[in-house]
């Protein structure tokens, strides 16, 4: 069993420290599902990048900034002892103030298609038949 709080702890003081400002451990990985803790000083950001099939943001201390879509349409402000999906679309972090999150993934979903599967089904399937 993994303490939350002390992980972080220590990955917070290991951000401090860091050049980057940041910090990350993954501490469960059972199959798809992959759960860390990623420590950032104010300031620091994770520059945007792709979303798994499913995942969540636990603020577990400090505050962070969501932002998603292809202008950054969607900002999201969380504090501490909030939890957020992310949204199925490139998306960015930013610590406003030092931050410790809890990321909890789901990588691949046996029989489960991924947005962007679902998406390009759902497109042929709206497609109208033309007769020859």
């Amino acid at each position: 069993m993994d303490d939350l709080t002390a992980l972080a702890r220590h990955h917070l003081d290991r951000a401090k420290t860091d050049p980057h400002g940041r910090s990350s451990h993954l501490f469960l990985h059972d199959g798809p599902l992959r759960q860390s803790v990623i420590a950032m000083v104010a300031g620091c950001e994770l520059d945007e990048h792709n979303a798994p099939p499913a995942a969540s943001l636990q603020v577990l201390h400090g505050h962070v900034r969501l932002t998603a879509g292809k202008t950054g349409h969607v900002r999201l402000e969380l504090i501490a002892g909030q939890v957020q999906r992310i949204p199925q679309e490139r998306h960015a972090l930013v610590a406003v103030e030092d931050s410790v999150v809890l990321l909890t993934a789901v990588t691949a979903t046996v029989g489960c298609p991924t947005p962007t599967e679902e998406a390009a089904a759902h497109h042929h399937m709206a497609r109208p038949h033309m007769a020859g």
